[in-house]
């Protein structure tokens, strides 16, 4: 009976993802002569956040702005610091070696560095509510995407529901490539001014991305998008597809129609890597989610993994840039490359430039932070996609007794679908947190188990069949 060869240490740094913090660290790594493996799940560099970047066309280019043409000159960077890159590379397991498994073209291939950077980033934050799972309805990352990679824009009246920087940028984005924006409606609080007037200094020492949300503001304003505060009580109403938005507004009961509808309440760290790894974690009552643990140099619980950017806490592009390469640096001082007293002057302009990008975090946290009603949501709302378990199955479940989301798989496949939990995880931990009058730190998140995402059993089969352990050729 044959057995899968382990791998050898191939490299001094493997790192999952090529976003901002995946891509600084590479360059990084690589100009302090460590051995650096990329595996991207994505066709090429740029992760979310840049996507597409290396080969938009100008005139899309011009629509995303500015900061996504940032993104590539940290690509070309990237391409060409010489670290081995591996595109539609899919990471479906992480073990407590550091060995990560890896499919690419229907293979899988097996990979481990002495230190390993998990740059996995953000995904949108879930926003469940009655008639969210309607055709029609998507998160407004989803429209941004497929104008990075295909120019296209959604046909008829957008509505989009939610808050944040983001819910503004692709408004306007739309805007500029012809969309009908039909309406914004805004579901943040009014408590939350109350909440961030105590961070504004901060802020004003951001004044450029202050001035920025300004600007997007009054392009909305001038271009005469309905804007509506302060919504609660959302619902999406149709049959067979989205149709129209209710909600209230000061009081008063508003249903607009709508062909298309983009949600968005902020965006929560990746944590399905770390959870596998299972490192330590705390639950962030600021950004209500999950955040890993790291130090200075982005080094978690578990010996030679470090995480950085925005699937550590939820900071930006620019900030990701900044703590990829810190966490480099870290493996390189870790490896013995370099000593402390080189890692913690290289470490200055690089820790300079992250608390100028942080220093309006504070503020945009409580100005845009959730409504409460979105995770108190109706007992019909659907809050696991893939297995169609709504919010009063989960109530129903705590009252079985169950005291967390792990219980409740047992009970209701919750958590079982395609999704490995990753839609569902933190709306089920913040439910349960309710009905049982508990903290989210107390009811705990889900248990990540490989692999995390499908994979074939041919794909499986490829590391058998392999006659050592090293990577494909990229």
């Amino acid at each position: 009976m044959s057995t899968v060869p382990q791998p050898v240490h191939t490299h001094d740094l493997a790192i999952i993802g090529a976003g901002p913090a995946g891509m600084s660290a590479a360059i990084t790594a690589q100009a302090l002569g460590l051995s650096t493996v990329v595996l991207d799940e994505q066709p090429r560099a740029g992760g979310q956040i840049y996507r597409n970047v290396t080969v938009a066309p100008p005139t899309v280019a011009r629509l995303l702005g500015p900061d996504y043409q940032h993104g590539a000159s940290l690509a070309q960077r990237f391409a060409a610091c010489g670290a081995e890159v591996h595109h539609g590379a899919l990471v479906w397991d992480v073990a407590q070696d550091l060995t990560v498994m890896a499919q690419q073209s229907g293979r899988s291939f097996a990979v481990r560095a002495t230190q390993l950077l998990v740059a996995s980033g953000a995904m949108e934050r879930p926003s469940p509510m009655p008639g969210w799972t309607l055709p029609g309805v998507l998160n407004a990352g989803a429209a941004q995407i497929a104008m990075k990679t295909s120019a296209q824009v959604p046909n008829g009246r957008v509505v989009l529901v939610g808050g944040g920087p983001l819910l503004l940028l692709v408004a306007c984005q739309l805007l500029q490539a012809g969309a009908q924006v039909a309406a914004i409606v805004d579901t943040s609080p009014a408590a939350n001014r109350r909440r961030a007037l105590p961070h504004l200094a901060g802020a004003l020492g951001a004044p450029a991305l202050l001035a920025k949300g300004l600007r997007m503001l009054w392009r909305l304003r001038r271009a005469g998008v309905p804007m509506y505060a302060n919504a609660s009580q959302v619902r999406l109403e149709g049959s067979d597809k989205v149709e129209a938005v209710t909600f209230t507004a000061k009081k008063l009961a508003h249903r607009l129609p709508a062909d298309v509808v983009l949600l968005h309440h902020g965006v929560v760290p990746n944590t399905q890597v770390s959870r596998l790894l299972r490192v330590e974690h705390r639950w962030s009552d600021v950004q209500l989610a999950w955040h890993p643990q790291v130090d200075g140099w982005g080094q978690t619980s578990l010996p030679g993994v470090r995480l950085a950017g925005d699937g550590a806490a939820i900071t930006g592009a620019l900030a990701a840039e900044c703590s990829g390469a810190i966490a480099a640096i870290g493996a390189a001082l870790a490896l013995g490359r370099i000593d402390a007293a080189r890692a913690d002057r290289l470490a200055i302009p690089w820790r300079a430039r992250l608390a100028g990008q942080t220093r309006i975090r504070p503020f945009l946290d409580a100005l845009y932070r959730p409504p409460e009603w979105l995770t108190h949501c109706a007992d019909e709302t659907i809050v696991c996609r893939c297995e169609e378990v709504t919010a009063g199955q989960v109530r129903a479940m705590v009252g079985l007794g169950c005291e967390g989301p792990n219980q409740t798989k047992f009970y209701s496949r919750c958590g079982m679908g395609p999704c490995q939990g990753r839609m569902c995880g933190i709306t089920v931990t913040q439910v349960m947190a309710q009905a049982l009058q508990r903290t989210p730190a107390e009811v705990g998140a889900y248990r990540i188990r490989a692999p995390l995402k499908p994979i074939a059993l041919g794909s499986l089969a490829a590391l058998a069949e392999a006659p050592d352990a090293t990577t494909p050729k990229p």
